[in-house]
């Protein structure tokens, strides 16, 4: 099947289970070449997921040499501090902020000639080891931190749950992040925190029953990697 069909389908997917709100798209382009992104935004995606900040500023510096101005770039992966003036300097979004360093890097690094840098703050929903992230307590001093910080923008959280097919196991990670975005939204009213991400191929329907704004959808658009 083609990518504007995948994206088809799934888009048809996210309005059967939407609710009033709007729930956005993602689409997860890790080491998938440029002209899979190309089909996917001549077919009306305009919102990519890069792991990798290097694969990332490569495919962004492509889409700007064929002077395609109005995609959106997150980095969803982990950031380094000695990456950090890459991603200030390139990518729009940062979906997995864990620390007060990195955040205060970006702010420092980020161009004035840009717009702030939107960020999310990465929770480690299901107290993986091997996932990063915060722990959920420890949310709100690192929100009062980033908020004061200039070029960056706070916009709400991301998680990764644990892997699991039991619908009942992922709505309840889910709903944990739910509540924990409803109070950021409340401690911060003055601010656009709009942003829940959660959700990937595996555990959309959970995710988007549950609250989540944006799904990040890789295999189901670009086939399986390499």
């Amino acid at each position: 099947m083609s990518i504007e069909q995948n994206l088809h389908n799934i888009q048809q997917q996210i309005n059967q289970y939407q609710t009033p709100r709007t729930v956005s798209l993602l689409a997860v382009s890790k080491t998938k070449p440029f002209s899979d992104i190309l089909a996917a935004y001549h077919a009306g995606q305009y919102q990519f997921g890069e792991n990798y900040v290097q694969e990332g500023v490569e495919k962004i510096q492509q889409a700007q040499q064929q002077n395609i101005k109005d995609i959106t770039w997150h980095l969803i992966g982990p950031l380094q501090s000695n990456k950090t003036r890459l991603v200030a300097e390139h990518f729009d979004w940062v979906q997995t902020i864990d620390r007060f360093k990195i955040a205060e890097r970006l702010s420092q690094q980020r161009p004035s000639h840009l717009v702030p840098l939107q960020i999310l703050i990465q929770i480690n929903i299901s107290d993986e080891n091997s996932k990063s992230g915060i722990q959920p307590e420890q949310l709100f001093e690192l929100a009062a931190q980033i908020v004061q910080l200039p070029n960056i923008q706070l916009r709400g959280l991301m998680a990764i749950p644990a892997p699991t097919t039991d619908p009942a196991q992922q709505k309840k990670a889910f709903a944990q992040m739910a509540t924990l975005f409803q109070q950021l939204q409340q401690r911060y009213p003055q601010l656009p925190i709009d942003t829940l991400s959660m959700g990937m191929s595996d555990d959309m329907p959970s995710a988007i029953e549950s609250g989540s704004t944006m799904v990040r959808i890789g295999t189901a658009i670009f086939g399986k990697r390499n």
